[in-house]
């Protein structure tokens, strides 16, 4: 797990192959860094010394094909899953010196939605690190649970129970969940997974109003052909880092050959990305 940087302390990788480690640059006022991150389920790597850096009012997506670490890149940014070796650092901050800045969408996939609960207690689960598990919520966090609720369209439903809503619907109040944490990064693992249009519309209305409040938006992301339109910033991944930065310049023909290999379709990287390489 990430260690908390001392003072007058730069962190570094540790040697290989016999050669000197190498200093770790944080960059202080980036909402989410990680440093020589590696991940193993098993015997195998599902990321491999990675550096990533994710910028500031941005919306920020995470690509690759299946099995190359998106998931696990997040979830090990998230500080849920132990780390081989490397660092993540949240606004300059060790990751456990700053876990309240960070608001978490899971996959839809991985939630129990029998679980007897309404689309109110959902919500309001987001307030309680504020009052801890035993505390009571204010009428006024309430009232912010009720808000979140009407910013994505599903005020009306507050009483009904989870199991009982479609699946665009349940992710609507996993995001309405995530706004009333009020944080400064959003992390979402697959946001638009199974929703309908008009679902996909609404959420990515609403991330990027977080970012126009100045926060920070990171997605794992699938739809290649909305990349462009969704996103400003691009990660691409295949257990390693094989690319970053801005759209424009990032998400590019060569570098989504590197990434996804003979899994694209060469017929459509042009309708995709223009020509050029990493």
């Amino acid at each position: 797990m990430a260690s908390p940087m001392t003072p007058g302390h730069q962190p570094t990788i540790a040697a290989e192959n016999g050669r000197a480690a190498r200093p770790v640059a944080v960059p202080s006022g980036a909402p989410l860094a990680v440093r020589g991150l590696t991940v193993s389920y098993g015997e195998k790597p599902a990321v491999f010394s990675v550096d990533a850096t994710f910028p500031a009012e941005s919306m920020s997506a995470i690509i690759g094909p299946n099995g190359a670490g998106k998931s696990t890149l997040l979830k090990a940014s998230l500080g849920v899953i132990p780390l081989l070796s490397g660092d993540v650092y949240v606004f300059g901050q060790a990751i456990e010196k700053a876990r309240e800045r960070i608001a978490y969408v899971p996959q839809r996939a991985s939630v129990d939605w029998d679980f007897p609960t309404t689309v109110m207690d959902v919500v309001q689960m987001g307030l309680y690190r504020r009052v801890g598990l035993l505390g009571r919520l204010s009428g006024r966090m309430t009232a912010r649970a009720r808000d979140c609720l009407d910013r994505v369209g599903m005020a009306d439903f507050a009483h009904r129970q989870i199991g009982q809503l479609s699946g665009g619907q349940q992710q609507r109040v996993f995001l309405a969940r995530a706004l009333a944490q009020d944080a400064d990064l959003y992390l979402l693992d697959e946001p638009f997974a199974g929703v309908d249009a008009a679902t996909e519309r609404a959420i990515i209305d609403v991330l990027k109003t977080l970012k126009a409040e100045g926060k920070a938006v990171v997605a794992v992301h699938h739809d290649l052909s909305t990349v462009r339109d969704y996103f400003d910033h691009v990660f691409l991944i295949n257990v390693r880092r094989i690319a970053e930065g801005p759209v424009a310049t990032a998400f590019t023909t060569g570098n989504l050959q590197a990434t996804y290999g003979g899994r694209l379709a060469a017929t459509h990287l042009d309708e995709l990305s223009p020509t050029g390489g990493a």
